[in-house]
C-alpha cells in the first residue's frame, strides 16, 4: 500500500507555483484547509485562480490571500461576508465568475468522474447563460457547463490514514469530497492521521485513490463566520 504521507504543510504545497488553478474545500469557514491557506500566504504565490464556494472573511480563510492580492480570479457562488472580496470585485481588480452553487458542485463532481461537461437548467435565461451553448431536452432548455480543470485540490478532513483515505466530520464534509476527486494533485490536511487499516472502511468518505499527499495539520482555529447566541436572561 502506497504511503501518501508528507512531513508537513511546506512539503505538501512546495510545488504550487504562480498562476496555478486551485480548488479549496470548505463552506464559509467550515471545513477549510487552514494550514494550506496559511502556507500559500507565506509562499506568496501570485496570480492564482481559486475555485471555492466563497472567499472566507476579511482576515481569515481565502480572505488572507485576497488581502495579499495573490488571487487573480475567484470562481465561486457567494461573495459572503468578505468586504475585500466585494471591493475588489466592484473595482475590477479581481476577475470573478459567480455561478450557481449546485453548478459549482456538479462541475467539481464532473471533473472527478472524468466527464468533460454537464447540462444544467440553472442559469438559463440569466446573465449566467451569456455566450454558452443551450440545448433543449424534452422541451426544457439546459446550459452546457464544462468540468473544472484544476492543478490542485486542497481539502481538509477530520481523520485520514497514511494511504490517503479520508473521513469528514458533519458540516465540514461540504465541498471537500467532490473537490478531493477533481484535482490533478489532491492535498489533504487532517486533524488526526492514523496508520492504514485503522479507519472503518464503511465510514470513509474519500478513498485514498484520489489523494496524492496527506499530512496532519495543527493549530486549527475553526472560526465561526456569524456567531449567533441566545441572549442572557
Amino acid at each position: 500500500m502506497i504511503n501518501k504521507t508528507v512531513k508537513n504543510v511546506s512539503e505538501a504545497c512546495a510545488d504550487i507555483k504562480d498562476g496555478a488553478t486551485i480548488m479549496l474545500g470548505g463552506f464559509g469557514l467550515c471545513g477549510i484547509p487552514e494550514n494550506c491557506i496559511a502556507e500559500l500566504v507565506k509562499m506568496n504565490v501570485k496570480n492564482l485562480t481559486c475555485i471555492s464556494n466563497n472567499a472566507g472573511v476579511d482576515n481569515f480563510g481565502l480572505g488572507l490571500l485576497l488581502h495579499q492580492k495573490q488571487i487573480k480570479k475567484m470562481i465561486s457562488s457567494y461573495v459572503g461576508e468578505n468586504a475585500e472580496f466585494e471591493r475588489q470585485l466592484l473595482s475590477g481588480e479581481l476577475d470573478v465568475e459567480l455561478i450557481p452553487q449546485g453548478t459549482l458542485a456538479t462541475r467539481c463532481m464532473a471533473a472527478g468522474y472524468g466527464m468533460p461537461a454537464i447540462f444544467t437548467p440553472a442559469g438559463v435565461g440569466t446573465e449566467v447563460a451569456e455566450g454558452k451553448e443551450i440545448r433543449n431536452f424534452n422541451g426544457k432548455d439546459y446550459l452546457l457547463e464544462y468540468a473544472f480543470d484544476a492543478d490542485f485540490a486542497i481539502v481538509k478532513a477530520w481523520k485520514g490514514d497514511t494511504a490517503g483515505n479520508l473521513i469528514y466530520k458533519s458540516t465540514a464534509r461540504n465541498f471537500n469530497p467532490m473537490m478531493a476527486m477533481a484535482g490533478k494533485i489532491t492535498i489533504a490536511e487532517v486533524e488526526e492521521l492514523v496508520e492504514a487499516g485503522e479507519l472503518d472502511p464503511d465510514q470513509i468518505h474519500t478513498p485514498g485513490i484520489y489523494v496524492h499527499r496527506i499530512f496532519q495539520g495543527e493549530n486549527y482555529e475553526k472560526r465561526i463566520e456569524q456567531r449567533t447566541v441566545r441572549p442572557k436572561n
